[in-house]
């Protein structure tokens, strides 16, 4: 049985903006400072001052706030306001050592002992006494250390985290910019340590088949007895989270282990009342397995519990497919924005909030743009039934590329076999791009990456990268193309240059693929800014940027008006919200959408473009429900070729139906 020791509490702490800590061996002394874990240095008062030479991850494009007069008053010294992102209340970039105390129990002795900790930020290196044990490079999974058979008593821990660019990710990518989450150092989830018996189920992924209502499982057994033994594995579970659960039976497997690490696969059956996952009836199944194996005379036993959904994703056509039935994607993007902690939740009630407020809004699915969320995100998504796009961590542009032979192009294969082996069973992650916009030879470079990932794990489908590029390898393209509103167009597009109409589908951007679309970041309607909010930012990240809005309002004898100026342009942003989505409903075999944004985003120099505000909570001047009629599994349209007329016309129009419910409208 595995057994734990959660190391969440008080740390020992220092930092090292010099990078001393290691020539001067600070593994071997105590550390003077303290702090608490989980959590990041910045939030708990470490670091620098917000100024104007603060030396920020993220690209700032508008240089005007260090030069123009204007800004002067907010580029004092201890008065610092910036314009172009929240403002977190400190700020560092580098090396910070962490250190505590463990005592290994005297029962804990002849087996492994792994410490676990989940999401750091970012490079990890660790020590235990004065040996160091190994480090660590993943923006997306928890950093893992086999520490090795420790003599019970005490021991100390040394833990040194670096948050620079280790690996050129992009400036911009959501997993490390100030634009969103902020550049943050610490670990912000789970930290604890655990047994591992010499002979332990290591790895467990789940390859559901619906047609034949079995569960492959691929199961990887460390064996570290050095000898060639048998072993039995138990399977037994049910289903859950339906309104009935299942039992299946329990079924042996035998194995014949051998020295190292072995990958077997096995068939585990089902039952005839197999349930299936989706949006609709997100049903899970629960499998517990246990290993129990004799080596050299000695009995070893461990167990393992997994979870996962019987899902098969797929593509007809220009469409997806979940179980077989067309789907149509609604879909927003969440860059890692959490106002108040200035770092993701890792808590499962959180993701429910976030995942409720998209599902309320008529949303079935959200693209982790350049990043990929933790465990609990995943958990909360499986248990509401929403649908991921996950991302290898990086936006390789502003001074980062793809294909052209820097360390990113191998880590990001390694981040990717990472985020599968850590997340690849759970059924709302549905969707895999190496991440956002791309710049370099990233053609060549995308078409091995979607090759490559499409033949390791068919579990999921498999794109380039949001944005571009379009390959005909893509199992669904992600592309800006389909928009009322192109990059760029200024007065030249249609909602600008053209009356109001109903009618302009993108059958020809559909027709120029034999996969589906599913078009990228469409939106981009800004708002007003909601004074009101202001008072919300009771956390580490700060609305100064509002402040100096206000200010500006303010000063031109404006400020009276603010909440008239966040209703009309409000209302202005739900209308061209509403012929984004509608243009795209109406479209046959069309694949989905992804909006930017449901909720604000607050950088790129405040891009209020959501009709929810950071804390995915309503502005007041478009409900919940007044949203979901225009989006939604099944929305009424009215194609009409303008949408003023006069007493002296007929009106005319053709009515349309967007359907992609768990049934066929009565009929059809």
């Amino acid at each position: 049985m595995t057994k734990t020791i959660d190391l969440s509490g008080t740390w020992k702490f220092a930092l090292d903006p010099q990078d001393k800590g290691i020539a001067e061996n600070w593994h071997t002394r105590q550390l003077a400072e303290e702090i608490t874990l989980p959590g990041s240095l910045q939030a708990q008062g470490f670091g620098d001052e917000i100024s104007v030479d603060t030396p920020w991850t993220g690209d700032i494009i508008d240089q005007s706030w260090f030069t123009e007069e204007r800004y002067a008053p907010y580029r004092q010294p201890g008065n610092t306001k910036i314009p172009f992102w929240l403002q977190p209340k400190r700020y560092y970039k580098g090396a910070a050592w962490y250190q505590r105390e463990i005592e290994i129990p005297a029962e804990w002795a002849g087996q492994h002992i792994v410490l676990e900790l989940e999401r750091p930020h970012w490079e990890t290196l660790l020590w235990l006494d004065e040996e160091v044990i190994g480090s660590g490079l993943s923006l997306s999974t928890p950093h893992s250390y086999d520490l090795g058979e420790i003599v019970p008593g005490v021991h100390r821990l040394t833990l040194r985290v670096n948050n620079r660019m280790v690996i050129n990710v992009g400036p911009n990518a959501s997993s490390m910019t100030d634009h969103t989450q902020g550049n943050w150092n610490g670990v912000i989830g789970k930290l604890q340590l655990r047994t591992k018996p010499p002979v332990s189920l290591t790895e467990v992924q789940a390859y559901p088949d619906i047609a034949q209502k079995v569960a492959h499982l691929e199961v990887t057994v460390d064996n570290t007895v050095n000898e060639t033994g048998k072993a039995s594995l138990q399977v037994a579970g049910s289903s859950y989270n339906s309104s009935a659960a299942v039992a299946i039976p329990t079924q042996q497997f035998q194995l014949t282990l051998k020295p190292g690490r072995e990958t077997y696969t096995v068939k585990v059956e089902l039952g005839a009342d197999v349930q299936l996952w989706d949006e609709f009836s997100p049903a899970l199944y629960r499998l517990d397995l246990t290993l129990e194996s004799q080596l050299a005379g000695t009995s070893y036993q461990d167990e393992r519990i997994i979870t996962f959904g019987m899902r098969a994703v797929a593509t007809e056509g220009t469409q997806i497919t979940i179980n077989g039935r067309k789907t149509f994607l609604r879909g927003t993007l969440e860059c890692g924005i959490f106002p108040l902690t200035g770092y993701p939740a890792t808590d499962v009630a959180s993701w429910k909030k976030i995942i409720q407020a998209c599902q309320a809004h008529g949303l079935n699915h959200m693209r982790f743009h350049s990043w990929c969320p933790p465990e609990a995100a995943f958990q909360a998504a499986d248990e509401l039934g929403f649908y991921y796009q996950v991302e290898c961590a990086s936006w390789a542009n502003q001074g980062a590329s793809i294909g052209e032979g820097n360390p990113l192009d191998e880590w990001l294969y390694t981040e990717g076999a990472r985020i599968i082996s850590t997340y690849g069973n759970h059924p709302s992650f549905l969707l895999m791009a190496y991440g956002n916009e791309p710049a370099g030879e990233f053609v060549d470079y995308l078409t091995k990456w979607v090759t490559y990932w499409k033949e390791q794990e068919p579990r999921r489908l498999h794109t380039s990268a949001g944005g571009w590029p379009t390959l005909p390898v893509n199992d669904y393209q992600n592309t800006p193309t389909p928009r009322i509103h192109a990059w760029g167009a200024g007065l030249t597009s249609r909602i600008n240059a053209a009356p109001p109409e109903t009618t302009t589908d993108y059958v020809g951007d559909v027709a120029e693929f034999e996969t589906p679309i599913v078009s990228h970041e469409i939106g981009q309607w800004c708002v007003y800014p909601n004074f009101d909010e202001m008072e919300k930012y009771s956390g580490f990240m700060q609305s100064k940027n509002f402040e100096i809005f206000q200010d500006s309002l303010n000063a031109n004898h404006m400020g009276d008006q603010a909440h008239d100026f966040l209703l009309a342009s409000g209302k202005l942003q739900a209308l061209c919200y509403k012929e984004e989505i509608e243009s795209a409903l109406r479209t046959p075999g069309f694949g989905g959408f992804q909006l930017l944004d449901l909720h604000d985003f607050p950088g790129q120099g405040t891009a209020l473009v959501g009709v929810l505000d950071p804390f995915w909570e309503e502005k007041g001047y478009i409900t919940p429900a007044e949203y979901s009629r225009f989006c939604n599994s099944t929305v009424p349209l009215a194609r009409m070729r303008k949408r003023i007329w006069s007493t002296a016309e007929t009106f005319q129009a053709a009515v349309q139906i967007a359907h992609f419910g768990p049934q066929a409208l009565a009929g059809q």
